[in-house]
Protein backbone atom coordinates (compact mmCIF):
# COMPACT_ATOMS: atom_id res chain seq x y z
CA UNK A 1 0.00 0.00 0.00
CA UNK A 2 3.16 2.48 -0.39
CA UNK A 3 2.18 3.34 -3.60
CA UNK A 4 -1.61 4.09 -2.61
CA UNK A 5 0.13 6.62 0.43
CA UNK A 6 2.17 8.41 -2.03
CA UNK A 7 -0.47 9.09 -4.29
CA UNK A 8 -2.33 10.25 -0.91
CA UNK A 9 0.52 12.63 -0.40
CA UNK A 10 0.82 13.92 -4.58
CA UNK A 11 -2.87 14.68 -4.44
CA UNK A 12 -2.56 16.41 -1.11
CA UNK A 13 0.37 18.74 -2.38
CA UNK A 14 -1.86 18.98 -5.37
CA UNK A 15 -4.82 20.25 -3.85
CA UNK A 16 -2.43 22.83 -1.20
CA UNK A 17 -1.24 24.25 -4.36
CA UNK A 18 -4.53 24.78 -5.95
CA UNK A 19 -5.63 26.47 -2.60
CA UNK A 20 -2.61 28.75 -2.49
CA UNK A 21 -2.95 30.27 -6.22
CA UNK A 22 -6.85 30.97 -5.54
CA UNK A 23 -6.55 32.20 -1.77
CA UNK A 24 -3.07 33.28 -2.02
CA UNK A 25 -1.11 36.18 -2.36
CA UNK A 26 -1.96 38.72 -4.92
CA UNK A 27 0.75 37.84 -7.55
CA UNK A 28 -0.86 34.02 -7.79
CA UNK A 29 -4.14 35.28 -7.96
CA UNK A 30 -3.93 37.40 -10.39
CA UNK A 31 -1.84 34.26 -12.77
CA UNK A 32 -4.54 32.30 -12.19
CA UNK A 33 -7.20 34.92 -13.02
CA UNK A 34 -4.96 36.19 -15.96
CA UNK A 35 -4.75 32.44 -17.18
CA UNK A 36 -8.20 31.79 -17.27
CA UNK A 37 -9.21 34.87 -19.18
CA UNK A 38 -6.81 34.31 -21.86
CA UNK A 39 -7.99 30.81 -22.15
CA UNK A 40 -12.12 32.46 -22.58
CA UNK A 41 -10.62 34.90 -25.01
CA UNK A 42 -8.99 32.55 -27.19
CA UNK A 43 -12.28 30.45 -27.14
CA UNK A 44 -14.67 33.53 -27.96
CA UNK A 45 -12.50 34.67 -30.53
CA UNK A 46 -12.63 30.81 -32.69
CA UNK A 47 -16.17 31.08 -31.63
CA UNK A 48 -16.54 34.28 -33.50
CA UNK A 49 -14.28 33.67 -36.80
CA UNK A 50 -13.63 30.30 -36.94
CA UNK A 51 -17.46 28.64 -36.17
CA UNK A 52 -19.99 31.52 -36.82
CA UNK A 53 -18.07 33.75 -39.72
CA UNK A 54 -16.39 30.69 -41.02
CA UNK A 55 -12.72 32.31 -42.21
CA UNK A 56 -10.11 30.61 -43.78
CA UNK A 57 -7.66 31.21 -41.20
CA UNK A 58 -9.24 31.29 -37.93
CA UNK A 59 -6.19 30.05 -36.28
CA UNK A 60 -4.77 33.69 -35.99
CA UNK A 61 -7.71 35.17 -33.95
CA UNK A 62 -7.49 32.80 -30.54
CA UNK A 63 -3.93 33.25 -31.54
CA UNK A 64 -3.50 37.13 -31.14
CA UNK A 65 -6.38 37.20 -28.35
CA UNK A 66 -4.62 34.32 -25.84
CA UNK A 67 -1.38 36.47 -25.99
CA UNK A 68 -3.21 39.50 -25.56
CA UNK A 69 -4.44 39.01 -22.08
CA UNK A 70 -1.77 40.51 -20.56
CA UNK A 71 -0.88 41.73 -16.84
CA UNK A 72 -2.02 45.39 -17.58
CA UNK A 73 -4.84 47.19 -19.57
CA UNK A 74 -2.12 49.22 -20.84
CA UNK A 75 0.34 46.55 -21.99
CA UNK A 76 -2.66 44.40 -23.90
CA UNK A 77 -3.00 48.09 -25.83
CA UNK A 78 0.57 48.21 -26.52
CA UNK A 79 1.33 44.64 -27.64
CA UNK A 80 -2.00 45.16 -29.60
CA UNK A 81 -0.39 47.90 -31.87
CA UNK A 82 3.33 45.82 -31.47
CA UNK A 83 1.16 42.62 -32.68
CA UNK A 84 -0.80 43.67 -35.57
CA UNK A 85 1.91 45.87 -37.06
CA UNK A 86 4.79 42.97 -37.18
CA UNK A 87 2.06 40.55 -38.30
CA UNK A 88 0.87 42.88 -40.99
CA UNK A 89 4.29 43.27 -42.12
CA UNK A 90 5.53 39.59 -41.80
CA UNK A 91 2.40 38.72 -44.03
CA UNK A 92 2.81 41.47 -46.63
CA UNK A 93 6.58 41.31 -46.86
CA UNK A 94 5.94 37.11 -47.42
CA UNK A 95 3.02 37.93 -49.88
CA UNK A 96 5.38 40.21 -51.95
CA UNK A 97 8.53 37.62 -52.08
CA UNK A 98 6.11 34.94 -52.96
CA UNK A 99 5.09 36.90 -55.83
CA UNK A 100 8.07 38.01 -57.05
CA UNK A 101 9.74 34.61 -56.81
CA UNK A 102 6.74 32.17 -57.16
CA UNK A 103 9.23 29.46 -55.25
CA UNK A 104 8.07 28.74 -51.59
CA UNK A 105 11.95 28.49 -50.56
CA UNK A 106 13.42 31.16 -52.00
CA UNK A 107 10.62 33.57 -50.56
CA UNK A 108 11.85 32.11 -47.11
CA UNK A 109 15.29 32.60 -47.69
CA UNK A 110 14.51 36.26 -48.68
CA UNK A 111 11.78 37.02 -46.12
CA UNK A 112 12.57 34.87 -43.25
CA UNK A 113 16.25 36.94 -42.25
CA UNK A 114 14.43 39.99 -41.88
CA UNK A 115 11.15 39.41 -40.18
CA UNK A 116 13.36 37.32 -37.75
CA UNK A 117 15.54 40.51 -37.07
CA UNK A 118 12.53 42.64 -36.98
CA UNK A 119 11.68 39.97 -34.35
CA UNK A 120 14.54 40.85 -32.24
CA UNK A 121 14.12 44.26 -32.14
CA UNK A 122 13.84 45.09 -28.39
CA UNK A 123 10.91 47.95 -29.22
CA UNK A 124 8.41 45.40 -30.14
CA UNK A 125 9.15 43.04 -27.18
CA UNK A 126 7.88 39.74 -27.26
CA UNK A 127 5.15 40.49 -29.95
CA UNK A 128 7.97 40.39 -32.84
CA UNK A 129 8.01 36.79 -32.65
CA UNK A 130 4.85 36.75 -34.78
CA UNK A 131 6.65 38.55 -37.82
CA UNK A 132 8.67 35.42 -38.94
CA UNK A 133 5.72 33.32 -37.64
CA UNK A 134 3.62 34.86 -39.78
CA UNK A 135 5.39 35.01 -42.77
CA UNK A 136 6.20 31.36 -42.44
CA UNK A 137 1.90 31.07 -41.95
CA UNK A 138 1.15 32.62 -45.10
CA UNK A 139 4.18 30.62 -47.39
CA UNK A 140 3.65 27.57 -46.00
CA UNK A 141 -0.28 27.34 -46.66
CA UNK A 142 0.01 29.51 -49.91
CA UNK A 143 -2.23 32.24 -48.68
CA UNK A 144 -0.69 35.14 -50.83
CA UNK A 145 -2.73 37.14 -52.52
CA UNK A 146 -4.14 40.23 -51.75
CA UNK A 147 -7.54 38.85 -50.51
CA UNK A 148 -5.66 36.43 -48.20
CA UNK A 149 -3.14 38.63 -46.46
CA UNK A 150 -6.59 40.95 -45.78
CA UNK A 151 -8.01 38.17 -44.38
CA UNK A 152 -4.80 37.63 -41.92
CA UNK A 153 -4.76 41.18 -41.03
CA UNK A 154 -8.33 41.27 -40.73
CA UNK A 155 -8.21 37.74 -38.00
CA UNK A 156 -5.65 39.59 -35.71
CA UNK A 157 -7.52 42.81 -35.78
CA UNK A 158 -10.97 40.76 -34.60
CA UNK A 159 -8.95 38.39 -31.68
CA UNK A 160 -6.73 41.70 -30.56
CA UNK A 161 -9.81 43.49 -29.89
CA UNK A 162 -11.42 40.32 -28.57
CA UNK A 163 -8.38 39.75 -25.93
CA UNK A 164 -8.29 43.53 -25.10
CA UNK A 165 -12.13 43.66 -23.96
CA UNK A 166 -11.92 40.77 -21.94
CA UNK A 167 -8.87 41.99 -20.31
CA UNK A 168 -10.29 45.31 -19.74
CA UNK A 169 -13.78 44.03 -18.90
CA UNK A 170 -13.37 40.86 -17.09
CA UNK A 171 -11.70 41.30 -13.41
CA UNK A 172 -9.51 44.46 -15.34
CA UNK A 173 -6.12 43.56 -13.34
CA UNK A 174 -5.02 46.32 -10.66
CA UNK A 175 -1.85 45.78 -8.88
CA UNK A 176 -2.19 46.96 -5.22
CA UNK A 177 -1.57 43.66 -2.92
CA UNK A 178 2.40 43.74 -4.05
CA UNK A 179 3.21 47.11 -2.85
CA UNK A 180 1.39 46.98 0.47
CA UNK A 181 3.08 43.54 1.55
CA UNK A 182 6.26 45.01 0.54
CA UNK A 183 5.87 48.13 2.41
CA UNK A 184 4.04 45.67 5.27
CA UNK A 185 7.40 43.89 5.28
CA UNK A 186 9.90 46.23 5.55
CA UNK A 187 9.32 47.19 8.97
CA UNK A 188 8.80 43.91 9.89
CA UNK A 189 12.03 42.67 8.85
CA UNK A 190 13.64 45.50 9.34
CA UNK A 191 12.90 45.27 13.28
CA UNK A 192 13.39 41.82 13.39
CA UNK A 193 17.07 42.68 12.16
CA UNK A 194 17.60 45.40 14.81
CA UNK A 195 16.52 43.65 17.74
CA UNK A 196 19.04 40.58 16.80
CA UNK A 197 21.58 43.00 16.30
CA UNK A 198 21.48 44.40 19.68
CA UNK A 199 20.72 41.21 21.31
CA UNK A 200 24.22 40.70 19.82
CA UNK A 201 25.38 43.60 21.50
CA UNK A 202 24.77 42.61 25.06
CA UNK A 203 27.49 39.62 25.58
CA UNK A 204 29.43 41.26 22.55
CA UNK A 205 29.48 39.96 18.76
CA UNK A 206 31.35 38.13 16.66
CA UNK A 207 32.17 38.44 12.98
CA UNK A 208 30.04 36.04 11.93
CA UNK A 209 27.05 37.24 13.10
CA UNK A 210 27.93 41.00 12.00
CA UNK A 211 28.24 39.12 8.42
CA UNK A 212 24.64 37.50 8.59
CA UNK A 213 23.27 40.67 9.79
CA UNK A 214 24.83 42.53 6.51
CA UNK A 215 23.15 39.84 4.95
CA UNK A 216 20.01 40.57 6.29
CA UNK A 217 20.17 44.16 5.74
CA UNK A 218 21.24 43.06 1.86
CA UNK A 219 17.92 41.33 1.43
CA UNK A 220 15.93 44.16 2.48
CA UNK A 221 17.69 45.74 -0.06
CA UNK A 222 15.89 43.65 -2.70
CA UNK A 223 12.63 43.85 -1.11
CA UNK A 224 12.85 47.74 -2.17
CA UNK A 225 13.86 47.18 -5.46
CA UNK A 226 10.83 44.94 -5.26
CA UNK A 227 8.57 47.57 -3.66
CA UNK A 228 9.67 49.99 -6.50
CA UNK A 229 9.06 47.65 -9.23
CA UNK A 230 5.70 46.90 -7.56
CA UNK A 231 4.73 50.38 -7.87
CA UNK A 232 5.41 50.57 -11.52
CA UNK A 233 3.06 47.88 -11.82
CA UNK A 234 0.34 49.37 -10.21
CA UNK A 235 0.49 52.70 -11.85
CA UNK A 236 0.88 50.92 -15.45
CA UNK A 237 -2.27 48.82 -14.09
CA UNK A 238 -4.18 52.68 -13.27
CA UNK A 239 -3.83 53.16 -16.84
CA UNK A 240 -6.77 53.19 -19.19
CA UNK A 241 -8.27 50.72 -17.20
CA UNK A 242 -12.31 50.88 -16.66
CA UNK A 243 -12.14 48.83 -13.58
CA UNK A 244 -10.13 50.96 -11.58
CA UNK A 245 -13.03 53.21 -10.00
CA UNK A 246 -14.82 49.96 -9.31
CA UNK A 247 -12.35 49.08 -6.67
CA UNK A 248 -13.14 50.67 -4.17
CA UNK A 249 -13.35 48.56 -1.36
CA UNK A 250 -10.47 48.06 1.61
CA UNK A 251 -7.41 50.18 2.10
CA UNK A 252 -6.34 52.25 -1.46
CA UNK A 253 -2.55 52.35 -2.75
CA UNK A 254 -0.20 53.17 0.11
CA UNK A 255 1.62 56.81 -0.56
CA UNK A 256 4.89 56.83 -1.87
CA UNK A 257 6.65 59.09 0.32
CA UNK A 258 8.32 56.59 2.55
CA UNK A 259 9.80 54.82 0.43
CA UNK A 260 12.68 57.21 -0.52
CA UNK A 261 13.09 57.02 3.65
CA UNK A 262 12.88 52.95 4.08
CA UNK A 263 15.81 53.01 0.83
CA UNK A 264 18.20 55.27 2.91
CA UNK A 265 17.51 53.52 6.11
CA UNK A 266 18.57 50.47 4.61
CA UNK A 267 21.23 51.76 3.08
CA UNK A 268 22.58 53.24 6.36
CA UNK A 269 21.69 49.35 7.44
CA UNK A 270 24.36 47.83 5.33
CA UNK A 271 26.95 50.13 6.09
CA UNK A 272 26.79 49.81 9.96
CA UNK A 273 26.68 46.24 9.50
CA UNK A 274 29.58 46.02 7.19
CA UNK A 275 31.67 48.58 9.30
CA UNK A 276 30.99 45.95 12.46
CA UNK A 277 32.32 43.09 10.64
CA UNK A 278 35.22 44.87 9.51
CA UNK A 279 35.71 45.94 13.52
CA UNK A 280 35.90 42.53 14.52
CA UNK A 281 37.03 39.33 13.71
CA UNK A 282 41.07 37.87 14.26
CA UNK A 283 42.20 40.64 12.23
CA UNK A 284 40.42 43.38 11.86
CA UNK A 285 40.70 46.54 9.49
CA UNK A 286 39.12 48.56 12.26
CA UNK A 287 39.63 48.14 15.79
CA UNK A 288 36.16 47.34 17.38
CA UNK A 289 34.49 49.53 19.81
CA UNK A 290 35.18 48.67 23.66
CA UNK A 291 32.38 46.38 25.56
CA UNK A 292 30.95 50.09 27.47
CA UNK A 293 30.18 51.25 23.95
CA UNK A 294 27.96 48.13 23.21
CA UNK A 295 25.59 48.87 25.54
CA UNK A 296 24.03 52.27 24.34
CA UNK A 297 25.07 51.19 21.15
CA UNK A 298 22.32 48.23 21.62
CA UNK A 299 20.07 50.47 23.38
CA UNK A 300 19.76 52.65 20.04
CA UNK A 301 19.27 49.55 18.47
CA UNK A 302 16.37 48.15 20.48
CA UNK A 303 14.43 51.60 20.59
CA UNK A 304 14.92 51.96 16.72
CA UNK A 305 13.41 48.73 16.32
CA UNK A 306 10.57 49.70 18.18
CA UNK A 307 9.95 52.75 15.90
CA UNK A 308 9.68 50.54 12.71
CA UNK A 309 6.04 49.74 12.72
CA UNK A 310 3.91 50.61 8.82
CA UNK A 311 2.93 52.91 7.77
CA UNK A 312 -0.76 54.16 8.62
CA UNK A 313 -2.65 53.26 5.27
CA UNK A 314 -5.48 55.28 3.76
CA UNK A 315 -8.71 53.52 3.65
CA UNK A 316 -12.08 53.79 2.34
CA UNK A 317 -13.89 52.45 5.80
CA UNK A 318 -14.14 54.13 8.82
CA UNK A 319 -11.01 54.70 10.35
CA UNK A 320 -10.52 52.49 13.86
CA UNK A 321 -10.90 53.62 17.52
CA UNK A 322 -8.83 55.22 19.97
CA UNK A 323 -7.07 52.19 20.33
CA UNK A 324 -6.12 52.10 16.37
CA UNK A 325 -3.73 54.44 17.03
CA UNK A 326 -1.41 52.56 19.70
CA UNK A 327 1.12 51.37 17.86
CA UNK A 328 1.70 55.20 16.65
CA UNK A 329 2.15 56.18 20.08
CA UNK A 330 4.46 53.53 21.06
CA UNK A 331 6.23 54.93 18.16
CA UNK A 332 7.00 58.24 19.25
CA UNK A 333 7.98 57.12 23.02
CA UNK A 334 10.72 54.61 21.64
CA UNK A 335 12.28 57.86 19.35
CA UNK A 336 13.28 60.33 22.48
CA UNK A 337 15.03 56.96 24.23
CA UNK A 338 16.50 55.87 20.99
CA UNK A 339 18.32 59.51 20.31
CA UNK A 340 19.12 59.77 23.86
CA UNK A 341 20.94 56.70 23.79
CA UNK A 342 22.81 57.60 20.76
CA UNK A 343 23.90 60.44 22.66
CA UNK A 344 25.17 58.58 25.16
CA UNK A 345 27.17 56.97 22.39
CA UNK A 346 28.22 59.89 20.53
CA UNK A 347 29.72 60.87 23.86
CA UNK A 348 31.68 58.31 24.12
CA UNK A 349 33.69 59.01 20.84
CA UNK A 350 35.90 61.89 22.58
CA UNK A 351 37.49 59.23 25.26
CA UNK A 352 38.69 56.53 22.61
CA UNK A 353 42.02 56.49 21.10
CA UNK A 354 42.30 57.40 17.73
CA UNK A 355 42.08 54.19 16.37
CA UNK A 356 38.71 52.92 18.43
CA UNK A 357 36.97 56.77 17.57
CA UNK A 358 37.69 55.87 14.14
CA UNK A 359 35.58 52.58 13.95
CA UNK A 360 32.87 54.05 17.19
CA UNK A 361 32.60 57.25 14.58
CA UNK A 362 31.41 55.58 11.98
CA UNK A 363 29.15 53.50 14.07
CA UNK A 364 27.80 56.79 15.55
CA UNK A 365 27.00 58.28 12.35
CA UNK A 366 25.67 55.28 10.94
CA UNK A 367 23.15 54.96 13.20
CA UNK A 368 22.38 59.05 13.45
CA UNK A 369 21.64 58.73 9.69
CA UNK A 370 19.18 55.73 10.30
CA UNK A 371 17.14 57.12 12.76
CA UNK A 372 16.69 60.02 10.83
CA UNK A 373 15.59 58.00 7.98
CA UNK A 374 13.18 56.30 10.09
CA UNK A 375 11.37 58.96 12.09
CA UNK A 376 8.20 59.97 10.58
CA UNK A 377 8.76 62.46 7.18
CA UNK A 378 12.30 60.98 6.70
CA UNK A 379 14.49 63.62 7.27
CA UNK A 380 16.78 63.36 4.35
CA UNK A 381 20.50 62.21 4.58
Amino acid sequence: MQWWSRLRWEAAAIRRSALRAVRGPGSERNTLVQSLKAAAAAVLAWAVTGWWWGAPMALMAPWAAVALVQSTVYRSLVSAVQQVAVIGFGAVLAAGAAAATGNTTVAMALVLPVTVLLGNWTRFGTQGLYAPTTALFVLAYGSTSFADVAHRLLETLIGALIGIGVNALVLPPVHLKDVRAHLDRLPRETAELLRAMASGMEHGYERADAERWYDRARSLHATIAALHEARGWTRESYRFNPGRRLRRRGPALPPSERDSAWERATHHLMSLTRLLADAAGGSPSLRPPHSDALEPLGEVLRRAAEVCVPEPVPVTVPAPGPGGTGTQERRADALPDAWGAHGRLKALVTSEDPETATSLGGVVAETQQLLYALEPGGTPS
